[in-house]
């Protein structure tokens, strides 16, 4: 074959090698962050190990199961605790800071008298005059806790909620349950309150808490409870109480009620917590002891919930509750958030805390959200994005040359074609 001949594979080749060679161009590094491996900008590894990245949503990780915190630099882990589980938020912007099997269903005990309040407190003025009936007394379990509420006796409303927050009487939530509709329909509302709130893990079966086959509640939910609470001043106002009179007009059966929270008054061996402002602590032979705690320093609200420590120390829920406290108090400033409450808002008409739009990530802490669809583009940063663009637009330019080159040797084999001799012999360049 002629020198002739050989021009048009030589075009084609050379094409096809461009191709090739623009193909083989490496994307972008793989990466553990969101700059790569290979980031070149100043200082981009002098700092050492980045931090933890958040949770891509506020349950991701309240959802798995064993201890939840993401380490940080300044940032001490959390204590140990002996409690199956337990959460610890806080309430200034909605962060959860560190929790243990957050959704793992247990009885409450009479934690769960701060979702019958939630429920009935904004029905009836405090100032409303009640007689306690016989009726109301009835069905009332051997072994509940009693505030001492007198048949044919009448009370203030206020009345009933200090005996239900200060000596978690059953007498006084049966009594506010019958002024409800009965003990069946205030079960109903109560499961209805911790559906609209979000407490999914809450299956109510006695509106006191009292153990009852099938009734469940987890440490979420009763952080949903306490949160919610603390938006309802008569609710925060209950929750912290420490002393009151039964019935708070005196009289010659009056007597003064104390608050069995021990870390909110101080007793029995257990200091009060500074700062503290409730909420509700519980104990059941089942559900062993619960508490739901809120504290207040520099206008930083921490809120714990805690259930069932295994120690055996008679004050474990208080001082397990102390200890995460005190760590939240020193972790806040820095910590990453392993979840988020949802933000609270008061109910238009009755002033029922309700659950709004899942509330935003702190600013310092936001991560972007992505479409799953989306997810492999837009997680790269700018500058890897323009490299892969470059990337594809050159293989496209590649694959435009080949045509071309392709199309120039048809358009060369025509015009050979027309000027072949009758012998068939090619002519010489």
């Amino acid at each position: 074959m002629s020198s002739v001949s050989w021009a048009p594979v030589r075009v084609v080749t050379a094409a096809t090698v461009c191709a090739a060679s623009l193909w083989a161009v490496p994307g972008p590094a793989a990466a553990d962050g969101p700059h790569g491996i290979d980031d070149l900008r100043p200082g981009a590894h002098a700092a050492g190990p980045a931090e933890p990245a958040e949770p891509a949503d506020s349950e991701s990780r309240l959802d798995r199961r064993g201890v939840q915190f993401l380490p940080r630099r300044e940032v001490p882990e959390p204590p140990e605790v002996s409690a199956l589980s337990w959460m610890v938020s806080d309430l200034t912007d909605g962060k959860v800071l560190a929790a243990k099997d957050a959704h793992r269903p247990l009885p409450p005990a009479s934690t769960l008298k701060t979702l019958f309040a939630l429920t009935v407190l904004p029905k009836f003025s405090q100032g409303a005059v009640h007689t306690v009936s016989l009726e109301d007394l009835a069905g009332i379990e051997a072994g509940s806790s009693l505030a001492g509420l007198k048949e044919d006796m009448p009370y203030q409303v206020a009345d009933l909620w200090h005996g239900v927050f200060l000596s978690s009487g059953s007498d006084a939530v049966h009594t506010l349950a019958s002024m409800n509709g009965g003990w069946r329909k205030t079960i109903d509302d109560m499961q209805e309150t911790a559906r609209r709130l979000g407490a999914r893990d809450t299956r109510v079966e006695s509106a006191d808490g009292f153990d009852t086959p099938g009734q469940v509640s987890s440490a979420y939910d009763l952080s949903l409870f306490g949160q919610a609470g603390l938006t309802d001043p008569d609710f925060a106002h209950f929750a912290s109480t420490k002393w009151a009179e039964l019935p708070q007009d005196g009289g010659p059966d009056a007597f003064t009620l104390q608050n069995t929270n021990r870390l909110l008054v101080g007793s029995r061996g257990v200091r009060p917590y500074d700062g503290l402002i409730g909420v509700k602590n519980g104990y059941t032979t089942h559900a062993g002891n619960t508490l739901i705690a809120a504290a207040r320093r520099d206008g930083r609200t921490l809120l714990v919930t805690l259930m069932n420590p295994q120690s055996g120390g008679r004050n474990a829920v208080y001082e397990e509750t102390r200890a995460l406290l005190d760590w939240g108090f020193e972790a806040a400033p820095r910590a990453a958030a392993v979840g988020v409450l949802p933000a609270m808002a008061p109910g238009e008409r009755t002033g029922e805390p309700q659950p709004v739009a899942h509330r935003p990530w702190p600013a310092a802490h936001r991560p972007r959200s992505v479409p799953p669809h989306e997810a492999g583009v837009a997680a790269q940063p700018d500058g890897e994005r323009l490299i892969r663009h470059w990337w594809f637009l050159s293989a496209a330019g590649a694959v435009g040359i080949i045509a071309v080159a392709g199309l120039g040797t048809v358009l060369w084999r025509r015009r050979r074609t027309v000027r072949e001799s009758p012998s068939g012999e090619s002519e010489s360049a």
